[in-house]
């Protein structure tokens, strides 16, 4: 089974007929060795060496601009490929929400992530009825928990047909299917009318975005007269230095693990807002902070910060014990021909991820929620 490629990948009917194929959506399965044991093999295998084939040379400093720009242009494809291998890794280890979050003493990981998504909510002003767009919605954790704690309807855009099918089987599992709507769609070319939103928020995915100014522009475009538009956002700090060999190591690791084409800094993504027309009435950094538990500790692994019993087990996976069960596990399957071949590297690339995101935020040369603010259409 061959990968659609980019003239194919823009009819949606042969994206979702490849998703079936590969991720067998008329079976309910749910966890992370029923989910890959389900997989088709030879497309598995496909696509993800077509996302590796995105990063032919994995050394920032000696990458062509010509390697970097087919990222740039085939970001769609990229992307794309990158959640079909990635999804239910990110659901096994991290729930419904991929996303980050500040914690405080004695809260459990569930309700830290459900407070970072109320409090995007709230600088929205939400009411009960207003439309709400969600831009890059993933696997739709937070369009149901705002759709829940708000009363309005959330609509989430998605160019992933396996994560919009995991969207949608969990709304209508928590009979959220007339609150919620999980549409196909680039986000770099919104399919919907001007002025729609009477609110749009992202969390960590518009750094997925080739150019930062494509998809604020669509956000615009979108909105409301008099709408608001508050995201978190991935983005380099004033502390990072392209020219310290190890900074460019973690950035590039982070890229190249988390399916981005380019990471920005903050005063491009904050420029970027300018230049397409938006007033920005508030932005900072949330995770320069005097947080005793810093956003990255889960990825960390260290026991000894969990708050709660619950806790234990999500931060165990990420230790280098419960990593090495998981390596173990998915390699002895993909060697006896059991789980497709391409799983052992789809857990290897997710370890990076990981790792960079740590050494990233330890250095405070990254942060995934360095532009929070509240965007405020002119």
């Amino acid at each position: 089974m061959s990968l659609p490629d980019n003239s194919v990948s823009e009819s949606h009917a042969n994206d979702l007929e490849f998703s079936k194929a590969l991720h067998d959506h008329d079976t309910a399965r749910n966890g992370l060795l029923s989910t890959i044991l389900s997989k088709d093999k030879t497309a598995f295998e496909t696509v993800v060496n077509n996302y590796m084939g995105y990063w032919v040379e994995k050394d920032p400093v000696t990458e062509s601009e010509d390697d970097k720009e087919a990222r740039r242009n085939n970001y769609t494809n990229m992307t794309n490929s990158y959640y079909n291998i990635a999804t239910d890794f990110y659901e096994y280890g991290w729930g419904e929400c991929f996303h980050f979050c500040r914690f405080n003493f004695g809260e459990n990981f569930y309700q830290a992530i459900a407070r970072h998504e109320h409090y995007l909510a709230m600088q929205l002003n939400v009411k009960p009825e207003m439309k709400v767009l969600d831009v890059g919605c993933g696997v739709g954790g937070p369009a149901r928990e705002i759709a829940q704690f708000t009363g309005a309807h959330v609509t989430g855009i998605n160019n992933n047909d396996y994560q919009i099918y995991r969207a949608r089987k969990a709304a209508a599992r928590l009979g959220l299917e007339n609150k919620t709507e999980f549409t196909k769609g680039n986000f770099m070319s919104m399919p919907f009318e001007e002025n729609t939103f009477d609110a749009v928020y992202a969390i960590e995915a518009t750094c997925h975005a080739p150019v930062l100014e494509g998809v604020y522009s669509q956000v615009f475009r979108a909105l409301k007269p008099g709408g608001v538009f508050a995201f978190y956002e991935w983005c380099t700090t004033d502390k990072y230095d392209h020219d310290n060999p190890e900074h460019r190591r973690i950035v590039r690791g982070i890229e190249y693990a988390d399916g981005i084409p380019e990471l920005f800094s903050t005063h491009v993504a904050l420029q970027a807002l300018k230049n397409v027309g938006f007033e920005i009435e508030c932005a900072q950094d949330m995770a320069i902070n005097d947080d005793p538990i810093p956003w990255y500790y889960p990825l960390e692994g260290d026991l000894r910060s969990a708050q709660t019993l619950g806790d234990y087990f999500t931060v165990f996976r990420m230790t280098r014990f419960g990593k090495f069960c998981t390596r173990a596990l998915v390699g002895c399957l993909e060697k006896l021909g059991i789980a497709p071949a391409g799983s052992l590297q789809t857990q290897s690339v997710l370890e990076t991820a990981g790792d960079c995101l740590v050494e990233g935020g330890r250095l405070g040369i990254f942060t995934p929620i360095l532009v929070e603010g509240l965007i405020g259409e002119q």
